[in-house]
């Protein structure tokens, strides 16, 4: 129903995502009504569909986002501690924040430094994201996201926004116990998402979901 779900307004794409039952929870749709996606996404911002950002790099659709908040919804708590790798346009980190309220934090974590000066810049356009970045409730850093981000772990959860080319273990240490973790991962020439649970013990246990199409989770561009 994805393709049905576009809007003309972010009022109206996030109603459709929700007729449609790719928002399920009231959390999630309140979080994505609070971020206009016009300031994330250079064009037709109220499309399902994902668009380039530049970079090699794009913002995915929004139904893709809204089931990243579905599947990590448990561990997006009031207070909690979320890893974004691959933030990209920082749209999916300001819904996140939103999620988590201002006692929480998340981390956008991109690898091409014109990204994170893209993704800071798209939410200073909203007092909100100002107001988000200057108290901390969110951070924007340049750094490889196959080795995460331990400054600021352990984390309630992780969402990975680009193909991985295997289950990296420094992400899986960087988890909470419990903790949760949506990763789209290469497996010969498809991808798939999974689900990388932690439970309170420390055991991992991962779950293959369905089929992707995510850029890569590499080295920056050399050009």
């Amino acid at each position: 129903m994805a393709w049905r779900s576009s809007g003309t307004t972010n009022a109206s794409l996030i109603a459709n995502l929700s007729k449609n039952g790719l928002i399920q929870s009231t959390r999630i749709q309140e979080a994505m009504q609070r971020v206009d996606r016009a300031h994330y996404a250079p064009r037709n911002p109220y499309d399902d569909h994902p668009q380039p950002i530049g970079h090699r790099a794009t913002i995915s659709a929004p139904h893709m986002h809204a089931n990243a908040c579905e599947t990590l919804l448990e561990y997006l708590k009031p207070g909690a501690r979320v890893l974004d790798i691959g933030s990209g346009s920082g749209y999916l980190t300001a819904v996140l924040a939103n999620l988590v309220g201002r006692e929480g934090k998340v981390v956008g974590v991109d690898h091409i430094e014109p990204l994170v000066a893209l993704a800071e810049g798209n939410m200073a356009k909203s007092e909100d994201g100002q107001r988000m970045m200057r108290e901390g409730q969110v951070r924007f850093v340049k750094a490889d996201g196959r080795k995460g981000w331990s400054e600021d772990a352990p984390y309630d959860a992780i969402h990975v926004g680009a193909a991985a080319a295997e289950h990296h273990q420094e992400l899986e240490e960087q988890l909470k116990a419990p903790g949760r973790m949506f990763v789209p991962v290469e497996e010969g020439s498809v991808q798939h998402i999974y689900v990388v649970d932690k439970d309170e013990k420390g055991v991992v246990v991962k779950k293959k979901l369905y089929g992707v199409q995510y850029v890569p989770l590499t080295d920056a561009p050399s050009v």
